[in-house]
């Protein structure tokens, strides 16, 4: 859940680590913390509860001169939020820092040991426990920076990615992962490192994806090198990143998640874009080309996820299961890994991951295959753990999403199953042709549809302010509008702290009906649909019961909008395809009610955008 950077090169590396930083923030914001070998041969070690501002006011009369440095922004694990636990951590004498994003399981055994050796420990971490080990192994065993790294991370239970540093070789950045992502960027006699690209593509678009126990050893007055914690040399691959820096700026919108929620029209083109041809009228999927037998005799569809990918998910069971006439099931990743889940050889497991590095779905996946299923991955990061570890898949292809609240990522992936669900059912014979030619072309609509749903921001916003005193939320929905039901509740209690909850509509009676009264907005969708009248009578029992509902209605519904205290109209669409329109103005309510309340909008409380650890 960590940020981290890293520089060698030739320019003063605080300045790069910083602007890193900045843009690993949505990852945590605990604390955050420098180190630097400055040119006098000191290392320098910086750290500060809070924000990275509050770190570069803690620096600006500090020596921060250096051309090699390692950075980290924190989410806490182990250790409350404080300068103390923040990152990097000295090694006792302090010749070393280390940076980590992950969990040492076995830490408190190894702090026991060394504590009984005589090892001093100033934080709460286990990240400490790692550093300190690894200097224990070169005195103990008179090895090298690397080779002590390699020993000490084969006794290591759990999940790292690490960057450490030595004050007397200040040509070498060390840096190593298992179970949690780490860049290498290459440029012109200079490295970076990072969580993600998004603090190197301002420098570099050459970079290494290191691979599970691997090692990176960086060096200014040699190549690069990449080694197995066996001490085996790997083959280095270099790939090239395709990022537009705009795409991790504001670009003058007052928050991240405003502007992500208003690129949706664009960014869903691009994920369409060479999937539907230009006339609208067919989907071609590369997966379904070349493993078309092994989706075709698809006994049963599994469905791993967690948070708003798990929502996407939900969507894409109804999906599969009409188009496609094959049984669809959706798991928690977290609950599936831990379950002995009954699944193998004739089954597909379709993990869906904005970041491709949650570490609930990368496990259950694992397990997945290890029992014989076949893997697809529906992700967004390009070159992260979860498409390295899957047989095959489709990216989302809607750019980097920097708010922590998930918003085109989720429409992306509700459009790459849709797209799924079509291209399979068609070559299955299960679809029949109209209806497989009507969502297609309306499919292909759904951006221009977007457009016309976010002319309802000032509406929103408006509606917004009424319902700021609130202190719970409902939210209901049937058939397609459940799961974002569930999704308009999960946005707003991410970035308002507002208790919400979705509910199938139908659902409201065996419980949920006994909280409504004058205090709690509901939230329903009821669109045109098969389901309508069944929900108008939902809204007819919140209205007698002196709830205030909050309408999402097709446009030109009249009869609602004299029932219900505020209506938002949505264009017509097939019912399959509603998701895509509903969501928009839930995602604008949440955003807009967190806005008044003066909540921190792209970096709510206790969350962190990639949950790399368990």
């Amino acid at each position: 859940m960590c940020g981290i950077v890293g520089y060698i090169g030739k320019q003063e590396a605080y300045p790069i680590l910083i602007k890193g930083l900045r843009r690993l923030e949505y990852r945590g914001y605990d604390s955050a913390g420098v180190a630097l070998i400055s040119s006098n041969g000191k290392l320098n070690v910086y750290k500060a509860k809070g924000k990275v501002d509050n770190l570069t006011e803690y620096c600006a009369d500090k020596d921060v001169t250096g051309s090699i440095g390692i950075a980290h922004t924190r989410w806490a694990t182990h250790g409350e939020p404080s300068a103390r636990n923040a990152h990097p951590h000295y090694s006792q004498s302090r010749n070393l820092a280390i940076i980590h994003n992950g969990i040492i399981e076995n830490y408190a055994d190894i702090k026991a040991k060394l504590m009984a050796k005589g090892v001093e420990f100033k934080s709460d971490t286990d990240t400490e426990v790692l550093v300190q080990l690894i200097e224990y192994i070169m005195v103990k065993k008179h090895l090298s920076l690397l080779e002590a790294v390699q020993v000490a991370l084969y006794q290591v239970i759990g999940a790292y990615a690490i960057a450490i540093v030595d004050k007397r070789d200040p040509q070498q950045i060390i840096a190593a992962r298992k179970q949690s992502p780490l860049v290498v960027g290459i440029g012109k006699d200079e490295f970076f490192i990072g969580s993600d690209a998004s603090p190197i593509i301002e420098y570099t678009d050459k970079v290494v994806y290191l691979e599970d126990g691997n090692i990176a050893v960086i060096r200014l007055d040699a190549e690069m090198k990449i080694m197995s914690i066996l001490g085996e040399e790997q083959e280095l691959k270099i790939k090239k990143v395709d990022i537009d820096l705009g795409q991790i700026e504001k670009g003058g919108y007052d928050h991240f998640m405003l502007k992500e929620i208003f690129e949706q029209p664009e960014c869903l083109t691009n994920c369409m874009r060479g999937r539907i041809n230009v006339e609208g009228n067919h989907v071609t999927l590369s997966a379904l080309i070349d493993y078309r037998r092994q989706l075709l005799e698809a006994k049963r569809i599994v469905i791993v996820a967690c948070g708003t990918s798990w929502h996407a998910g939900l969507i894409g069971k109804q999906l599969v299961e009409n188009f496609c006439r094959i049984p669809c099931e959706v798991e928690y990743a977290s609950e599936f890994r831990y379950r002995n889940p009954v699944v193998g050889k004739g089954d597909v497991v379709i993990a869906i991951s904005q970041s491709g590095e949650t570490a609930d779905t990368l496990a259950a996946i694992q397990q997945a295959k290890e029992k014989g299923a076949f893997i697809y991955g529906i992700c967004n990061a390009i070159g992260s753990s979860i498409p390295r570890a899957t047989d095959t898949g489709t990216y989302i292809h809607v750019g980097p999403e920097i708010g922590v609240a998930s918003t085109k990522a989720f429409t992306g992936q509700v459009t790459v199953l849709t797209m799924f669900a079509l291209a399979l059912g068609e070559a299955k014979g299960t679809i029949n042709r109209e209806t497989y030619l009507e969502v297609t072309s309306e499919l292909n609509r759904i951006p221009e549809i977007i457009k016309e749903v976010l002319t309802t921001n000032d509406k929103v916003r408006n509606l917004a302010r009424t319902f700021t005193y609130a202190h719970n939320f409902l939210y209901l929905g049937r058939g397609f509008s459940y799961p974002v039901a569930l999704e308009g509740a999960l946005k707003l209690k991410e970035i308002s702290y507002i208790h919400a909850e979705g509910y199938p509509a139908a659902e409201m009676k065996h419980g949920p009906i006994a909280l409504i009264d004058s205090d709690m907005p509901v939230v329903v969708i009821a669109t045109h649909n098969a389901m309508y009248e069944k929900v108008l009578s939902n809204i007819q029992e919140i209205k007698a019961r002196q709830g205030r509902v909050i309408a999402l209605v097709s446009k030109g519904d009249d009869t609602i909008a004299k029932i219900a205290d505020e209506v938002i109209e949505l264009p017509d669409v097939i019912e399959c395809l509603e998701p895509l329109v509903a969501t928009i103005p839930l995602q604008l309510l949440a955003y807009h009610v967190a806005v008044c309340k003066g909540k921190n909008v792209d970096q709510p409380r206790n969350l962190a955008k990639s949950v790399t650890v368990e």
